[in-house]
């Protein structure tokens, strides 16, 4: 399936500092709004399977690149949760979407959750892919071992080995073109140093801090092999009992089930957007 199919050159929400490029995905549709925003060092092709099924259900699809990456602009000064989350609160405000569903993966899903506690007459419902929630073991200390580690010249390759092992189980149909793409920004000197912010400044902590603040319904959607956690299931059943989450574990996929299974998750994606359409 082709991202693109029905869909013009990437848009752009203009914020202080720079653009977020973003595609509208069944741009004329009366239905609700839908926001997908991937992961760092993702890009939105990561939702080339999930944002046409649910345009094909009749809602608008917002599907936008985090602050520096893919088309979005590389002047931000200020990267992580809560400026994404801000990002995803203004598109819904440009496209008129409120309330509006949000699905967002990894980092991205930190942003969402965030948005539904500041603005929870914005957000109708949460789909929550291989979520960070709260910051992995190690926090402050992780990120400041990660600067030195991912600088020039060593930091781009130690990146890409990192991220071409978020993949274990399937291998997602157009993953060599979605892959090329995403290594293609870490020869960018502007673009790296973007991610590069990304992963080394970004803490989840105040996104925890508000997790009692979310009132939407949540879908958490986790890969069984998802190799960011030690145990996903516990992830997952964590979250789900601070935000009274539904959770589905996805078997032979990692930390991009949308993309590895969408024969499971966009189903149960899709009947949970129909669910919280309903109200």
């Amino acid at each position: 399936m082709a991202f693109n199919h029905g869909v013009a050159a990437p848009r752009f929400l203009r914020r202080q500092r720079g653009r977020i490029a973003y595609d509208l995905h069944g741009a004329d549709h009366a239905g609700p709004l839908a926001v997908c925003v991937p992961g760092m060092g993702s890009t939105r092709t990561s939702f080339r399977f999930l944002a046409p099924a649910l345009a094909a259900r009749g809602h608008r699809v917002a599907v936008t690149d985090l602050r520096g990456h893919g088309d979005s602009d590389t002047s931000f000064d200020v990267y992580g949760d809560e400026a994404t989350g801000s990002d995803l609160i203004a598109l819904i405000a440009e496209l008129d979407g409120a309330p509006a569903l949000l699905v967002g993966n990894s980092m991205g899903a930190a942003a969402a959750a965030w948005a539904a506690a500041q603005r929870p007459d914005l957000v109708s419902g949460l789909v929550l892919v291989g979520p960070f929630l709260r910051d992995a073991r190690g926090g402050a200390a992780l990120r400041l071992l990660l600067r030195p580690m991912l600088l020039r010249p060593w930091g781009p390759a130690l990146l890409r080995s990192y991220l071409a092992k978020l993949y274990p189980g399937r291998t997602p149909e157009g993953h060599a073109e979605h892959e090329a793409a995403v290594l293609a920004a870490l020869r960018s000197r502007d673009r790296y140093r973007a991610i590069r912010r990304t992963m080394t400044e970004t803490t989840h902590a105040p996104v925890t801090a508000r997790l009692s603040e979310i009132a939407a319904p949540a879908l958490v959607v986790m890969g069984e092999a998802d190799p960011d956690w030690k145990d996903p299931a516990a992830e997952a059943a964590w979250i789900r009992d601070r935000i009274g989450a539904e959770v589905l574990m996805v078997p032979d996929a990692g930390h991009y089930p949308h993309e590895q299974r969408p024969d499971l998750v966009t189903p149960a994606v899709l009947a949970f957007a129909e669910r919280v359409s309903r109200g």
